[in-house]
């Protein structure tokens, strides 16, 4: 049997990358965090991570065990829910970004709608800059975007890298500008593609320009461009460019929740729906 709290402790720890920021998301002391995930490894007799100063990552046991994990938590999850009592109702404005188009958000939403009947959700997708400013707005409760630098509160849902990405077929000639495939203004993944590229020197155009992102995929598969990507989140039919291209490295990115101030009826349904996605936000990055 494995402990449900040390199920708990991993999963989030998996999900952020983090033991710093799992603690901060659990509200246990770092030490603790640690002691679970090394308790979680001494009942499956396997190591789960491989750490050290710099980076956390899953073992392939790990993601075997983040797999059971899920299940197992998202079981006792459902009953908690089922006998909780009076369960949340009134309208919830959520905003997704354009990078969850091709995940297992609609999954996790279908979810949400079976446990919460009476909530009436009502999906906003968009570029994570303008959910951010729609939020600011008052005209949506509770958003799932990446985290601007100038804006990083929020829970954190989980932490990954960005990579270059394009068709497998893509031949990229270093002594002519870099094709690239961008959202369009305010997309946080684009000006983070143009400020490496302009702070390494690298000559750059742009290729392709579209809000959504089957459109973005659609012109790398054709073989227009490479594009910025959650390393996480690879769309299928494309493929990370090789480190021997000498693209510079576009660093890491941030998933998080962040809330509306304003009270009433939405607050219960957002509260059950950070709940559920923060539960289930290795789905989203993991296709499992």
């Amino acid at each position: 049997m494995f402990d449900p709290a040390q199920l708990r402790t991993f999963r989030t720890v998996a999900q952020t990358l983090s033991f710093t920021q799992a603690a901060q998301r659990l509200g246990l002391r770092q030490s603790t965090v640690s002691q679970q995930v090394r308790k979680l490894e001494a009942a499956a007799g396997r190591q789960l991570f491989l750490r050290d100063t710099h980076s956390v990552e899953l073992t392939e046991d790990g993601e075997a065990m983040l797999g059971f994990a899920r299940a197992i938590l998202e079981a006792n999850e459902r009953a908690a829910r089922w006998f909780a009592g009076a369960r949340p109702r009134g309208r919830l404005r959520f905003g997704a970004s354009e990078d969850f188009v091709l995940t297992r958000l609609p999954e996790i939403l279908e979810g949400f709608r079976r446990d919460h009947p009476r909530v009436d959700l009502e999906l906003t997708v968009e570029l994570s800059g303008t959910l951010h400013a729609l939020l600011d707005a008052g005209r949506l409760d509770l958003v799932l975007a990446k985290r601007s630098p100038d804006r990083p509160g929020g829970q954190l849902v989980w932490r990954d890298r960005l990579v270059w990405i394009g068709s497998d077929r893509l031949r990229i000639e270093p002594d002519r500008p870099l094709p690239l495939i961008l959202f369009p203004p305010p997309g946080l993944t684009r000006a983070r593609a143009l400020d490496v590229l302009e702070r390494h020197g690298r000559a750059w155009r742009i290729a392709c320009t579209s809000g959504s992102l089957n459109g973005l995929v659609a012109a790398a598969r054709a073989g227009l461009g490479v594009m910025a990507h959650t390393r996480g989140m690879i769309p299928p039919g494309l493929v990370r460019v090789p480190d021997r291209v000498g693209l510079p490295d576009l660093g890491s990115v941030e998933f998080a929740l962040l809330r509306g101030t304003g009270a009433g009826a939405a607050h219960g349904g957002a509260d059950a729906l950070a709940a559920a996605l923060l539960a289930a936000g290795d789905r989203l990055h993991r296709g499992g």
